[in-house]
């Protein structure tokens, strides 16, 4: 049977559909709202960078005008309808996901119990280090890195022995993060953070793969095996070809082809009914967005190469005169199509929003309209950031320009 080919817009509305991105907004904008818009992500990355918005927070906006922030805080430290841990980064995930993390933390203790590096940070007397923190803990109730002497340098983000003994004892899931102070972690007993039911479920690792294999696919559209195994960091590769090859077999996926933007096709897998999923994704509206650095759509930066042409690259950890755009650049989306970008800052003291530079994607020119649209999703990001006065003419001039 001759593979469907799936041209590149079609391809691109059902992947934009797929990650939120095609709207339409409701309002008002209630706490389970965001529940539902984090469930249809499948996670939310956490990011201590504030230099336009936390991560997490702009992720959601971008997809929500009427998205509200203590919606999300809610959820987590107060209903624990979400829980904090890894999936490709750290991670809010919904909460009924839980049980599949086990496989994890069992994966991560021997990590953890065969790398030297951890056996340094924890020193000599790691065992005793692990008794005093749970002691602590017992005792006291939930806990920040600083709230022990030995926190390492560095304020909250120093790894000394009872920092990593925290650490230890979160990524194999014996505590979780109760919630966060100021964006430091509080680890609590998982006991006291987890609800019962969901601590007392115990999946098959071949129960886990095949749940992280059709979730991921529900969320991405089609997908390699590849890319089946990257969504949550759950199903090593080996499992998520063997699933692959199961579920075609039961004739529960189909071979693709996918039109990159450049005109090549790469096979993909995508459910069996993807010519209805096709039908039914609708077109992305056609108003410019900003996007966080981290947000799915591009976390997989060949992936958003391929599918748009869009070459991205967070230059964060970048040394500044080696930097080709700036320390923190967001994407700029207009329909189905990354336009261009620009290196924002908000400067909160005085409520502005400044654009340090502004960048077309080759071929494109600032018109009148396409000003006036950028200069739009400014103020809505401005007004969302709490820094309304924008700060852009000069980066515009110089677009013009140039």
């Amino acid at each position: 049977m001759t593979p469907l080919e799936i041209s590149n817009a079609d391809a691109r509305r059902l992947f934009l559909h797929s990650h939120a991105l095609c709207g339409p907004h409701e309002e008002p904008h209630a706490a389970q709202d965001t529940l539902a818009l984090v469930r249809r992500l499948g996670f939310v990355q956490l990011d201590s960078i504030n230099t336009v918005e936390r991560a997490h927070h702009l992720i959601l906006f971008s997809r929500t005008p009427h998205y509200r922030r203590e919606h999300l805080a809610s959820l987590h430290h107060d209903e624990a309808a979400l829980f904090e841990h890894w999936t490709h980064d750290a991670s809010l995930i919904p909460m009924e996901f839980y049980p599949h993390w086990r496989h994890r933390f069992q994966a991560a203790k021997a990590r953890i119990e065969g790398s030297p590096r951890w056996q340094e940070r924890i020193g000599p007397d790691g065992a005793k280090v692990i008794r005093n923190v749970r002691a602590r803990i017992r005792r006291e109730g939930g806990l920040m890195a600083r709230d022990f002497e030995d926190k390492g340098k560095g304020a909250w983000w120093g790894w000394g022995p009872s920092k990593t003994a925290l650490e230890t004892l979160w990524r194999t899931g014996e505590l979780a993060i109760a919630r966060r102070e100021g964006f430091e972690k509080v680890y609590d007993f998982a006991e006291r953070v987890i609800p019962d039911a969901i601590r007392a479920a115990r999946p098959s690792r071949a129960a886990t793969t095949d749940w992280a294999c059709r979730e991921a696919l529900a969320r991405l559209g089609f997908a390699s095996p590849q890319e089946l195994a990257a969504f949550w960091k759950l199903a090593p590769i080996d499992r998520a070809k063997a699933w692959a090859v199961a579920a075609l077999k039961r004739k529960e996926l189909v071979d693709v082809l996918v039109e990159g933007a450049d005109g090549s096709l790469r096979p993909a897998l995508a459910p069996a009914d993807i010519e209805e999923r096709l039908a039914d994704a609708p077109p992305p509206p056609d108003t410019m967005r900003f996007l966080s650095p981290f947000d799915p759509a591009i976390r997989d930066r060949s992936r958003a190469e391929k599918l748009f042409g869009f070459d991205y690259k967070i230059e964060v950890f970048v040394p500044e005169a080696k930097r080709r755009y700036g320390y923190y650049v967001l994407p700029l989306i207009e329909g189905d199509r990354f336009i261009g970008r620009a290196d924002v800052k908000a400067h909160r003291g005085d409520r502005r929003l400044e654009v340090k530079g502004f960048w077309l994607e080759p071929g494109l020119k600032l018109t009148k309209a396409r000003e006036r649209a950028v200069l739009r999703a400014l103020g809505h990001l401005g007004t969302f950031t709490q820094t309304p006065e924008i700060d852009a003419d000069a980066a515009l001039r110089r677009a013009k320009a140039g």
